[in-house]
C-alpha cells in the first residue's frame, strides 16, 4: 500500500473524509503589484490550508501578465515560495488587459500559461475576441471570460433587485452577466475556439450555457462557493446561506461582501446548484480575491470587489450538501476532474486532502493577507485537517479541531 493509500485509510478510520487535492482556476495571488494583499507563498500557504494543492493565478496584477517573460517570473516565483503547492499562470488575452490589441498567446502558451484571461476587463470587441479564441485554439488553451456587458453594469455595487433599492445602491443587473454569455457563446461557436466561463451567478447564465452544451458546442463553465452559498441579503445585514431562515444578522454595507459577479438572489443560487449537479457547470472555483484593509475600510461604493475564499470553501459547500442541494461525490468532482479537465491535465495522484464535516469552528483571522470575508465570526461546520502535496503534509496528524 502507498503511503498516501495509508495516510487516507487512516484518515477515514477516525470518520474523517478525504478527496483529492482540489485544483482551482480561478484565484488572484496579487504578486507581482499588490503584495500588501496577498503574494505567491501567502497565498500558497492559505490555498493549501483550504484543500487547494493546485491554483491557477490570475493576470490582473502590476504589471499584467501579458508577455513570455513575465509568465515565466511567475513560474520562478511559485517555485521559491515556501508553500509547496503548484501554481498555474494564467495570462492575459490582451496587451495591458487593455482589450485593444491581443497578446502574444502562442508565444505565452509556449512559455507556460495554461489559459488566456483579461479577468474582470471583458473584451468588448467582438471581432477581438473572435480573434482570441482562434488563435487560443491554435496554442491549445481556452479562454477564461468574464461574464459581464459593461455598458449594462457601468457604475453598479450589487446586485440589481429589490435589495439594492432597499439599500439604495446601485446595481448590477442579471442582464449584464447573461447578455455577455449569449454573444459569447456565438463567438465560440463561429471561431471553433474552447470557452470557459467564469463565475457564473445567475439562473438566466446557467441556463444558457445548458443550452449551448445541448446544441453539442464545447464549452465549459464554473461557480465559486460564495455564490452557492450567499445572497444579495448578506449586503443588507443577512448571515444566513441561501437555504436557511433563521435571522442571523450583521451590520449592513460590510464592503467583504461586494463581489464581482454580485452575490445574486437565493433562487440564483438554487439555479447554480441545479446546474452543478446536472454537469452543466464543469468546475467550483474560488476567485479568491483578498485586498487590504485599504482598500476595503472605505464606503460600500468606494470599496474593491472581492472576498477572500481559499479557507472557508469547504465548510460552504459542506453546508449546500448538508441542506440537500447538491451532493458531495458532485462537489468533489467539481473540485478535482472537472477543472483538471478544463486545463487538459491529470488530477495528481499524490495528493489528499483530508476534512473534519462535524468540525465547528469561527474564523476570527485568516491565513491570506486579505481578510475580506463576511465569514469571519460566523460559526462554520466542516473543516480541512490535512492537505498533502505530492505526499508532502501540512500537518503530521489527525489532531479534532475544537469546536467553537
Amino acid at each position: 500500500m502507498t503511503a498516501i493509500a495509508e495516510h487516507k485509510r487512516a484518515a477515514e478510520a477516525q470518520g474523517y473524509i478525504t478527496a483529492p487535492g482540489f485544483i482551482d482556476l480561478h484565484a488572484h495571488l496579487r504578486e507581482p503589484g499588490f503584495e500588501e494583499s496577498e503574494t505567491i507563498a501567502t497565498g500558497g500557504i492559505a490555498a493549501r490550508a483550504g484543500g487547494f494543492t493546485t491554483v491557477c493565478a490570475m493576470p490582473n496584477t502590476e504589471p499584467a501578465i501579458d508577455s513570455p517573460g513575465l509568465v515565466a517570473e511567475i513560474i520562478a516565483r511559485a517555485k521559491a515560495a515556501t508553500a509547496a503547492v503548484r501554481i498555474l499562470p494564467v495570462a492575459c488575452i490582451t496587451r495591458g488587459r487593455h482589450g485593444t490589441e491581443l497578446a502574444d498567446l502562442i508565444e505565452l502558451a509556449a512559455a507556460g500559461a495554461v489559459a488566456f484571461s483579461d479577468d474582470g476587463s471583458p473584451v468588448a470587441d467582438a471581432q477581438l475576441f473572435r480573434s482570441a479564441l482562434e488563435y487560443a485554439r491554435a496554442a491549445g488553451r481556452p479562454i477564461f471570460e468574464h461574464s459581464q456587458d459593461l455598458a449594462l453594469s457601468a457604475g453598479g455595487v450589487m446586485h440589481e433587485g429589490i435589495v439594492s433599492a432597499r439599500l439604495g445602491l446601485p446595481g448590477l443587473p442579471a442582464a449584464a452577466e447573461e447578455s455577455a454569455i449569449a454573444r459569447d457563446l456565438s463567438l465560440a461557436k463561429l471561431s471553433g475556439g474552447r470557452l470557459h466561463r467564469s463565475h457564473l451567478s445567475t439562473a438566466g447564465g446557467v441556463e444558457l450555457v445548458r443550452r449551448a452544451k445541448a446544441d453539442g458546442l464545447a464549452v465549459t463553465c464554473e461557480v465559486t462557493p460564495h455564490h452557492l452559498a450567499l445572497t444579495d441579503e448578506w449586503v443588507a445585514g443577512s448571515r444566513a446561506f441561501a437555504w436557511e431562515d433563521d435571522g442571523r444578522r450583521a451590520a449592513p454595507y460590510d464592503t467583504a461582501t461586494k463581489v464581482n459577479p454580485p452575490l445574486r438572489t437565493a433562487a440564483d443560487v438554487r439555479a447554480c446548484w441545479e446546474g452543478l449537479m446536472d454537469g452543466t457547470i464543469d468546475a467550483i472555483a474560488t476567485d479568491h480575491a483578498p485586498h487590504a484593509s485599504t482598500r476595503k475600510d472605505v464606503e460600500y461604493q468606494e470599496a474593491a470587489f472581492g472576498i477572500s475564499v481559499f479557507e472557508t470553501a469547504v465548510p460552504l459547500l459542506l453546508a449546500g450538501v448538508a441542506a440537500g442541494w447538491g451532493t458531495w461525490d458532485r462537489v468533489v468532482a467539481a473540485l478535482t476532474t472537472g477543472p483538471a479537465a478544463v486545463l487538459g491535465i491529470q488530477v495528481p495522484k499524490n495528493d489528499l486532502v483530508v476534512i473534519d464535516p462535524a468540525a465547528r469552528w469561527r474564523p476570527t483571522t485568516l491565513l491570506s493577507r486579505g481578510q475580506n470575508s463576511p465569514l469571519i465570526g460566523r460559526e462554520l461546520v466542516g473543516r480541512v485537517l490535512t492537505t498533502l502535496v505530492d505526499g508532502d503534509g501540512l500537518h503530521q496528524s489527525f489532531a479534532p479541531v475544537a469546536a467553537s
